[in-house]
C-alpha cells in the first residue's frame, strides 16, 4: 500500500474541522514532517488564522511515533483534546489505516485526590485537627464548594479540576488535592486503584499523542524523575511562553509563613529537641525577614546566611527523624507524615540552594502588602538546561505566532539554548526557523499608529497628555477598545479617569471580574472597552467589531528594579553582549507582538494598534521593535488615525 501524501492528509483534516486550507499551513506541515524525518529541530512562526494546530498535528500523526504536545494555556489544551484531535484522527483514519489515540496529562495537583476527599486534610496545629467537610458550615461558600466536590467525585471520570463547571475557589480545591510530594503513592494509598492522577498517567503511557502543559514539561526536564512517557517527537505550542514557564518551575521561594507551617506539621512527629531546633531556626529566619528590603542580593548578608544555615541544618535533622520514627497515636499517620516531609524538604531544598550559592542563580527579596516578605532564588538563565534536556533525545518543533523578533529567530533561539541558525558544531542542536506568514492582509486590515508628539513616559510619572490622546482615540473608535497597560496601577488610573471623561463608553477593568467574564462582556457590546495588564496582552481572542482599537500605553520594558531581568541583562553585558537588546528589548518585542496580535483575528477585521509612547518612533531600538510587529500600515499622523477610526466605526455600525 502506498503511503498517503501529506497534502492529501492535510486536506482531509482541514475539511473535517470545517476550515480552509492556507498556503502557510501547507508550508508549515511540510517543514514539520521534514524536521521529524531528519531528527532535527524547527522554530515555526505561524500567524493567527494559519491553522497552526493542524499544521503540526497532521505530520505528527502521520509519522507514527509517539508525540508530546505541550501548550501554555488551558484553552489550547482543551481545544486540542476536545475538538482538533478527535476530528483529525477521524479524518485521517481511512488513509492511515490506524486510529492514533490521545490523552491529556497535567500535574498531580490538578486532579481530585480521593484520599484527601474521604480522609480529610492533615490540619496544622493552629487550625485544630478537624475534618474540613464537618467544620466548613454548609451555608458558607467554602462549605458549598466542598459538598459540590464530594458529589462531583461520584460522577466525574477524570477528576480533572478543569472539568468541573462552575469551578471552585483555590482554597476549596486545596482541601481535595495534593502535590506530587504530598502524595502517598498508589501502592501505599487505600484509594490507589481508583486514583484519578494515576489513571491519567496510565492513559498517557498508552497514548500515541499526549497533550500536556509547559509546566509539566519543565518539571519533567528539571527534576530528573520522568513524568511524561518516552516520546520521539516534542511539539511546543505557544513556544514564546516556554522560557518564562520553565523559569517559574525552577524558582524557589521561602517565606516565614511557609517555614512556620513546616514547623507545625513536623512538631507532632519528631522528638521535642529536633522540633525545637527547627522552631528556633524558623524564629531566626523570621527576624531577618522582618527587616528585608526588596531587591537583589548580590552577596548574601551575614545575618541571612546564618539564618539559612540554621534552617538547612534543622530541616535536615527533622527529615532524618521523620524517616526513623513511627507514632500510631497520630490519626492517618502516613498522610500527616507525607505532608510534613513535603513541607520540610521544600524548606531544606531552598535554604540549601541559597546557602550553597551558585553564580548561575539570582537571589532577591520581595515584599507584598498582603503576604509580607519572601526570599526567592531563580536561575540566571534556563538556556543551558533547555539545550541539554529538550534538544538531545528527540525532534522538537516550537510553534507560535511570535518567535521572529527584530526580523530573525536568533533572539528566541538563544533563550532556548540554540546557537545562531546555521552554526555548525558537534554538540550543537541542528535547527532552522521558518515564518509561514499569515492569511491576513495586514497593511490593508490594520494601522500601526505611534503618538510621536507625546512626552516620553517617565517611570510612575503623571501622563496627562497620554490620557488626552487615549480619550480622543476611544471617542473616534466609538468604544471597541482593548487597553493594554504596562502596570496594573496605570490601568486602574486610566479606567478611573476615563470613566469620568467618557461615561457613555463602559470601561471594564481587569481584576473587577474573572478574565473569562470580562472578555465575554467586552465581546458582547461594541461600545464597551476593556483595560488591563499582562494576561490581556496575550489572552484575548475577540474577532469582529468589538475590538478595533488596541492601545499600548508604553513600550513594556521590564521594570528597572526587576531583580531577575536586571541580573540577566548585566550577565550579557559582562560577557561582551548588548544586555539591553538581548533582555529588555527582546522582552518588550515579544509582548508588543503578542499585544498587536489581538487586533486582527479574522479576515474581515479592521482597526488600529496605537502605541502611546514616542520612543517607538524616535529611539534607535524602535526599528527592532517595529520589525517584530505585524506588517501594518504605519503612521504618526494623529488626524489621519482619528479619521480612519471614525470611518471604521461608521462602517461597523452600518453593518450591525
Amino acid at each position: 500500500m502506498t503511503k498517503p501524501s501529506l497534502p492529501d492528509l492535510l486536506h482531509a483534516a482541514v475539511s473535517a474541522v470545517g476550515g480552509t486550507e492556507r498556503p502557510g499551513q501547507v508550508t508549515m506541515a511540510e517543514a514539520v514532517a521534514e524536521a521529524i524525518d531528519d531528527n532535527s529541530h524547527l522554530l515555526v512562526q505561524a500567524g493567527t488564522g494559519t491553522g497552526k494546530s493542524l499544521g503540526y498535528l497532521v505530520p505528527a500523526l502521520a509519522q507514527g511515533e509517539r508525540v508530546v504536545v505541550a501548550t501554555a494555556t488551558l484553552a489550547l489544551q482543551r481545544q486540542l483534546v476536545e475538538r482538533d484531535l478527535p476530528r483529525t484522527v477521524d479524518a485521517l483514519h481511512p488513509q492511515l489505516r490506524r486510529r492514533p489515540n490521545f490523552a491529556m496529562l497535567k500535574g498531580r495537583s490538578n486532579y481530585l485526590c480521593l484520599h484527601r476527599l474521604h480522609e480529610g486534610v492533615p490540619q496544622d496545629e493552629e487550625d485544630g485537627l478537624f475534618d474540613p467537610f464537618e467544620a466548613a458550615a454548609p451555608t458558607s461558600k467554602l462549605g458549598q464548594d466542598l459538598l459540590r466536590l464530594r458529589d462531583w467525585s461520584d460522577e466525574t471520570e477524570t477528576g480533572d479540576r478543569d472539568d468541573l463547571t462552575p469551578g471552585v475557589s483555590d482554597k476549596a480545591w486545596a482541601q481535595v488535592s495534593v502535590s506530587s510530594r504530598e502524595c502517598l503513592g498508589a501502592s501505599k494509598c487505600a484509594y490507589g486503584p481508583e486514583c484519578f492522577a494515576e489513571a491519567a498517567r496510565e492513559r498517557a503511557k498508552l497514548a500515541d499523542v499526549v497533550v500536556t502543559n509547559h509546566a509539566l514539561l519543565a518539571i519533567d526536564a528539571i527534576e530528573g524523575a520522568p513524568v511524561l512517557p518516552q516520546h520521539e517527537v516534542l511539539i511546543v505550542d505557544e513556544a514564546h511562553e516556554l522560557v518564562s514557564r520553565v523559569t517559574g518551575v525552577a524558582t524557589g521561594e521561602l517565606t516565614p509563613g511557609q517555614v512556620n507551617r513546616a514547623v507545625r506539621r513536623a512538631a507532632k512527629l519528631v522528638d521535642e529537641k529536633t522540633a525545637d531546633q527547627l522552631q528556633t531556626a524558623a524564629e531566626g529566619f523570621e527576624r531577618v525577614m522582618e527587616l528585608a528590603l526588596p531587591g537583589r542580593l548580590e552577596e548574601i548578608p551575614e545575618d541571612l546566611a546564618y539564618a539559612l544555615m540554621a534552617l538547612r541544618d534543622a530541616a535536615r535533622a527533622v527529615i532524618t527523624a521523620l524517616g526513623n520514627t513511627r507514632d500510631r497515636a497520630v490519626q492517618d499517620e502516613d498522610a500527616v507524615r507525607k505532608q510534613a516531609m513535603a513541607s520540610v524538604e521544600t524548606v531544606h531544598g531552598v535554604a540549601e540552594r541559597i546557602t550553597h550559592g551558585s553564580e548561575y542563580d539570582v537571589v532577591w527579596y520581595e515584599r507584598h502588602d498582603r503576604f509580607g516578605a519572601s526570599l526567592r532564588v531563580a536561575p540566571l538563565t534556563v538556556s543551558g538546561l533547555l539545550r541539554e534536556k529538550l534538544f538531545t533525545e528527540r525532534s522538537v518543533v516550537l510553534a507560535s505566532a511570535t518567535l521572529k523578533l527584530g526580523g530573525d529567530f536568533n533572539g528566541v533561539g538563544a533563550s532556548l539554548g540554540l546557537a545562531p541558525e546555521g552554526t555548525k558544531g558537534d554538540d550543537l542542536p541542528v535547527w532552522k526557523g521558518i515564518d509561514v506568514g499569515s492569511p491576513f492582509d495586514y497593511p490593508k486590515q490594520g494601522i500601526l499608529y505611534v503618538a510621536k508628539h507625546l512626552s516620553r513616559p517617565a517611570r510612575d510619572g503623571e501622563r496627562g497628555d497620554m490620557l488626552d490622546e487615549l480619550t480622543e482615540l476611544m471617542q473616534a473608535a466609538g468604544g471597541r477598545t482593548l487597553g493594554l497597560f504596562s502596570s496594573m496601577r496605570a490601568a486602574q488610573q486610566a479606567a478611573e479617569e476615563l470613566r469620568t471623561r467618557i461615561p457613555e463608553l463602559p470601561i471594564l477593568l481587569q481584576g473587577e471580574d474573572t478574565l473569562g467574564e470580562l472578555i465575554k462582556n467586552f465581546a458582547a457590546d461594541p461600545k464597551t472597552c476593556l483595560f488591563g495588564t499582562l494576561s490581556l496582552w496575550q489572552g484575548v481572542d475577540v474577532p469582529g467589531p468589538s475590538c478595533q482599537l488596541v492601545v499600548m500605553d508604553k513600550i513594556p520594558f521590564p521594570r528597572p528594579d526587576d531583580p531577575l531581568m536586571s541580573a540577566r541583562q548585566k550577565a550579557v553585558e559582562e560577557a561582551g553582549g548588548n544586555g539591553f537588546m538581548a533582555v529588555a528589548a527582546t522582552h518588550a518585542a515579544l509582548l508588543m507582538a503578542q499585544g498587536a496580535g489581538r487586533l486582527v483575528r479574522a479576515t474581515g477585521d479592521r482597526g488600529v494598534v496605537a502605541v502611546l509612547d514616542p520612543r517607538l518612533a524616535t529611539a534607535r531600538y524602535g526599528s527592532y521593535l517595529k520589525a517584530s510587529l505585524p506588517d501594518f500600515w504605519y503612521t504618526t499622523d494623529r488626524n489621519q488615525v482619528r479619521k480612519s477610526l471614525a470611518a471604521i466605526d461608521a462602517t461597523s455600525r452600518a453593518d450591525a
